[in-house]
C-alpha cells in the first residue's frame, strides 16, 4: 500500500521512516516534508498542510490507503473532517476532538467535568482581570496562551511581575495573535514532568513507553521554552504504579468523557504530565505525537507500524510490540538564536548511518541539489539506543563532537535527570 504523512518536521520524518519499514508499504509520501527526508527514500509532495483540497486530490489520484496527520495546526483546521467527508481515511482526531489541544480552556473544562487531576486555573480575555487574578494568587504561577503557539505560548513566571508581563504580551501586545486572545492562568505544580502517549480510537487505547522532553533552550533547563531540545524513553526511574495511575485517572476518563461530549477521539493522545506529591496531574494535552518524543519512541516499536495503524483505524486490536530493554535518547541540533530569530543556510554534517539515526526537521538542499542546508529553527536530531541513559548520551555526544556544528547549537545535558 501507499501512505501519506502530512507535515514537515522531525516528527513526520520519524513517522514516515517507520511506516516505510513495513513489508506491506510500497511508498510513503510526505507533504510537504523537508529535503532531508529524501535521504531515507521518502517522496516529497509539494502541497502545504493547509491545502486540504489539493491533498485530497493527491490521495485519490495516487491510491493512498490512509494518511497520517502530524501537526497540531492541521488538526485544528479540520483536515481529518475534510478527508473523512471525501471518503478518505486519516489517522488523527476531528477538529472537535482536537480542541483538547487547540483550546487550553476547553481542555481544562473537560478535566474538571470528568474529574481528571490538573492545576487550579482561571481563564481571562481581559488584561485587568488577569492581572488581578495573578496578584490574588501570587507567584510562581503559569501563564498560557489559550490557543496553539508552536509550543512557545507558556510562561512559567517566578515572580508576579513576570506573570503580569506575560499576560500583557498575550492579551494587549498580541504576541501570539488570536492564540493569545485568551489566557489560562494556572497554579504552579512542583514535581517531575513526563510524557505519556496513547494510540486511541473511541474508548480503546494502547499506551506507549513514557518519555521525558527537555523544553528549555539551554543546559540546566535555562533560557526560553522551545518546541523541545531532546528527549529519552522510557523514563527509567518512573514506577509502573505511576503509569498505571496515570492511565486510570487521566487517559481513560478523558477518552470516555470525549465520547460523552459527542467528540470521540481517534489518533494519538499526548498527555503532558507532572508527578506531584499528590500523584500525576495534567499540564497539557496534545492531539498528536510530540516532537521530539516521536523520534525516540518510534525506534522502540518492533512491530509493523503500518499494520498497527491500519488495525486501529479499523477498530481492531493492534499487535503492538515494544523493545523492553535499554533506553532510546535523542538530541536536537538547532540554529543559533532559536527559538527567536535565527539564520538559515548553514551546511549540515553528513547523515549518520548504523545505530545513530538522523531525523531532519528543517533541511533544504542548495540550488545545485548537492549540499543539505539548515532551513528552520530545529534542524536535525540524532537518536540512538543503548543499555543505559549514560551509554546513550556518550554515543550521541561523541558523534556530535565529531560534527561541524558551526552556526548551530545543542544542549549537552539531555537525559541527565535520569542519569543522576
Amino acid at each position: 500500500m501507499k501512505l501519506l504523512v502530512i507535515g514537515s518536521g522531525g516528527r513526520e520524518h520519524a513517522i514516515a521512516k517507520k511506516l516505510l519499514e513495513s513489508s506491506q508499504v510500497e511508498q510513503v509520501f510526505v507533504a510537504p516534508g523537508n529535503d532531508g527526508m529524501t535521504l531515507d527514500g521518502l517522496k516529497l509532495v509539494n502541497i502545504g498542510i493547509s491545502e486540504h483540497s489539493a491533498l485530497i486530490d493527491f490521495v485519490k489520484e495516487n491510491d493512498i490507503a490512509w494518511s497520517f496527520i502530524g501537526p497540531d495546526d492541521a488538526l485544528a483546521a479540520g483536515i481529518v473532517d475534510d478527508f473523512n467527508a471525501a471518503g478518505l481515511k486519516a489517522f488523527g482526531p476531528s477538529k472537535l476532538a482536537a480542541e483538547l489541544e487547540w483550546s487550553k480552556d476547553f481542555a481544562k473544562e473537560i478535566m474538571v467535568k470528568y474529574g481528571v487531576p490538573t492545576a487550579a486555573y482561571g481563564t481571562f480575555s481581559d488584561f485587568d482581570q488577569a492581572k488581578a487574578y495573578i496578584e490574588e494568587q501570587g507567584a510562581p504561577i503559569v501563564v498560557k496562551a489559550d490557543g496553539l503557539a508552536l509550543g512557545k505560548g507558556v510562561v512559567v513566571a517566578e515572580t508576579m511581575d513576570q506573570a503580569v508581563e506575560a499576560a500583557r504580551e498575550m492579551l494587549l501586545d498580541n504576541k501570539f495573535g488570536n492564540s493569545g486572545a485568551r489566557v489560562v492562568i494556572e497554579e504552579f505544580l512542583d514535581g517531575e514532568e513526563f510524557s505519556l502517549f496513547a494510540f486511541a480510537n473511541g474508548d480503546q487505547y494502547y499506551i506507549m513507553p513514557t518519555a521525558q522532553d527537555h523544553k528549555r533552550a539551554y543546559d540546566g533547563d535555562k533560557g526560553p521554552n522551545t518546541g523541545g531540545m531532546g528527549a529519552y524513553a522510557p523514563v527509567p526511574h518512573l514506577p509502573q504504579s505511576v503509569i498505571d495511575q496515570s492511565v486510570d485517572s487521566i487517559v481513560k476518563p478523558v477518552l470516555e468523557g470525549m465520547i460523552k461530549e459527542g467528540r470521540p477521539y481517534l489518533g494519538i493522545l499526548y498527555c503532558g504530565l507532572i508527578l506531584t506529591a499528590d500523584g500525576p496531574k495534567v499540564i497539557e494535552f496534545n492531539a498528536r505525537f510530540g516532537d521530539p518524543e516521536t523520534q525516540i519512541i518510534l525506534p522502540r516499536l518492533t512491530s509493523d507500524f503500518a499494520q498497527n495503524i491500519s488495525d486501529i483505524l479499523d477498530k481492531k486490536t493492534p499487535s503492538l510490540v515494544w523493545r523492553e530493554d535499554g533506553v532510546t535518547l535523542g538530541v536536537v541540533v538547532a540554529s543559533n538564536g532559536y527559538p527567536l530569530d535565527y539564520e538559515k543556510g548553514v551546511p549540515l554534517p553528513e547523515k549518520t548511518e548504523g545505530d545513530i539515526i538522523t531525523y531532519y526537521a528543517g533541511a533544504k538542499f542548495d540550488e545545485n541539489g548537492q549540499v543539505l542546508l539548515s532551513n528552520g529553527g530545529r534542524v536535525y536530531m540524532l537518536v540512538t539506543t543503548a543499555d543505559t541513559v549514560q551509554a546513550a548520551q556518550e554515543k550521541i555526544y561523541d558523534q556530535l563532537a565529531k560534527q561541524d556544528t558551526q552556526g548551530l547549537f545543542y544542549r549537552k545535558d539531555i537525559g541527565s535527570k535520569a542519569s543522576r
